[in-house]
């Protein structure tokens, strides 16, 4: 579509701050982040990310969840979840998520972004060692027989069209950055595994927890 991927208008220009990403590194403690968590619906996703950003927040680190239904209700109210819209969907997030980087932070972003090159797009926005794939992997079977949300029962009778996994595809990732299989793995087994990720890229820098 028109207007998505350049602007539409020929009368501006990218501005640059006087603040450098080592600057903000600095004053934070912290390298930036994305950890991109995808999967099925059901498959944990939000549970991760919301238990990450609890684990780092106990290490003095403050870390955003971006969570696909929450982002519908405000930023990306305006689209559905024809393929179309699924593309420009994770495309907004994608540069949510580089301007959150481009500040310093490290958000923890959670949306089925079921198309492989989509996510690759958004791995494109960030320098090197600056995004995380995290394959959520949970069989379908699984997802449908915890079905929180009754979306699975819905979009086998037809009243949701285009559901990942069901009547729409979901290309499972090929070399995500780490795997977590929540059907095996109990939640604290699969943070101490992102926080590891963490720590050997040197976002962290081993950063300890803070006493209560």
């Amino acid at each position: 579509m028109k207007g998505r991927e350049n602007p539409v208008s020929e009368n501006i220009t990218y501005t640059h701050g006087n603040v450098s990403l080592d600057r903000r590194r600095a004053l934070l403690g912290h390298g930036p982040a994305t950890v991109w968590f995808t999967g099925l619906s059901g498959s944990g996703k939000s549970t991760l990310a919301f238990a990450l950003e609890a684990a780092l927040a106990d290490r003095g680190v403050v870390s955003y969840v971006l969570d696909g239904d929450n982002i519908r209700h405000a930023l990306n109210a305006d689209l559905g979840f024809s393929p179309e819209d699924r593309v420009e969907n994770i495309r907004r997030v994608g540069e949510v998520c580089k301007l959150f980087t481009d500040a310093g932070q490290i958000v923890l972003s959670a949306f089925i972004s079921p198309y492989a090159a989509d996510r690759a797009a958004v791995r494109d926005k960030h320098p090197p060692g600056g995004f995380f794939e995290v394959f959520v992997s949970c069989s379908l079977a699984e997802c449908e027989r915890r079905d929180v949300k009754g979306l699975y029962q819905k979009a086998r009778s037809g009243a949701i069209p285009d559901f990942s996994g069901v009547s729409a595809p979901y290309e499972i990732p090929v070399c995500p950055d780490l795997i977590l299989d929540t059907a095996t793995c109990s939640l604290d087994l699969c943070v101490t595994d992102l926080l590891s990720c963490l720590e050997a890229a040197g976002v962290l820098a081993g950063s300890p927890p803070v006493s209560p």
